[in-house]
């Protein structure tokens, strides 16, 4: 039973001990758990982060390995190369006397992925759910829409994750609403799958991450050092919503990397948007396709062809207002 008093977000993880928050996406999207992990965690849960990563985890050493395609960065963890958001994001945590490892994953298909999530749970003793966190909202695309934005990582975890049944809360939650419209996304269409979750009893409501919370000011403060140490390649998705939660508006510029781009930073950025992983998981049309894949170029083709066979696709649609 919910009630308008709580997130139904948090309701639904109010008995859960062990909670694991991974990004979906790869890159930055980690960040966007961070929030909701210190909001967990002050309500007494045993909290870990995770990330489909995007760095060059295969030259890190073999100590860097607690199971096969799982690593364990920490902030002493080297790597060649400046772009390590995982790291960056264990360096802040250890700043503010956090536990300080995410864990990551190399980007693979379903299938060793699933089985990279598996021995996390078993490193971990187990754990009663697992977040999902988008920074954008491409992971709530069915497959139909005009535009998909990048699905291939966020479709990966998605299926990886969905086949994990013994787990027992499985939730999916995205920050960044328009940040993907740059990919393609139409945002009408995002906002007619969250409808269509409703009714088949999968959307958990929204809620905004306020500024002078003290989740919000460790978010603002966690995205500002991650520019710093990522200064020539920021994220543009977390210096969209950081700005959204400082209450800008419109074209805020932050980075050299939106040159010749219009950004539209508003309040629905800072909006979380929560659903049910496995009823996201029934709806999308093509998610049983990517169940044999080992590699990411494997995904990449399956949408390929899933969408050539399509009689047609959902058009784009302007809000009405």
């Amino acid at each position: 039973m919910f009630s308008l008093r709580e997130p139904a977000f948090f309701t639904r993880l109010r008995e859960a001990r062990r909670i694991l928050v991974a990004g979906a996406g790869g890159g930055f999207d980690v960040y966007a758990g961070l929030p909701l992990a210190l909001a967990l965690r002050a309500a007494g849960a045993d909290v870990h982060l995770a990330s489909l990563s995007f760095s060059e985890l295969h030259a890190l050493d073999l100590d860097s390995w607690v199971a096969e395609d799982v690593a364990a960065v920490r902030p002493d963890t080297e790597l060649y190369g400046d772009y390590f958001p995982e790291r960056a994001l264990a360096r802040w945590l250890h700043s503010q006397e956090l536990p300080d490892t995410v864990y990551a994953f190399p980007r693979t298909g379903v299938q060793p992925l699933r089985a990279a999530y598996r021995a996390l749970l078993e490193h971990l003793g187990g754990v009663d759910a697992v977040v999902l966190v988008d920074g954008g909202t491409d992971i709530l695309m069915h497959g139909d829409e005009h535009g998909l934005g990048t699905p291939e990582e966020d479709m990966a975890s998605l299926a990886a994750v969905a086949g994990l049944d013994e787990v027992p809360h499985r939730l999916v939650a995205c920050v960044g609403f328009g940040v993907d419209a740059y990919h393609g996304v139409n945002h009408s269409l995002v906002l007619e799958n969250l409808a269509g979750l409703d009714r088949a009893g999968g959307y958990l409501g929204a809620f905004s991450l306020p500024r002078e919370s003290h989740e919000g000011a460790a978010y603002l403060d966690a995205v500002t050092h991650a520019q710093r140490c990522h200064a020539s390649h920021p994220s543009i998705v977390h210096g969209s919503v950081a700005a959204a939660v400082r209450g800008e508006f419109g074209d805020v510029r932050f980075t050299e990397r939106t040159r010749g781009s219009e950004l539209f930073v508003n309040p629905l950025m800072a909006l979380y948007f929560c659903v049910d992983l496995p009823v996201l998981a029934r709806a999308n049309l093509y998610l049983d396709r990517l169940e044999g894949t080992v590699l990411m170029r494997q995904i990449s083709s399956a949408i390929s062809g899933f969408r050539e066979e399509l009689p047609r696709q959902r058009p784009p649609r302007a809000f009405p207002h």
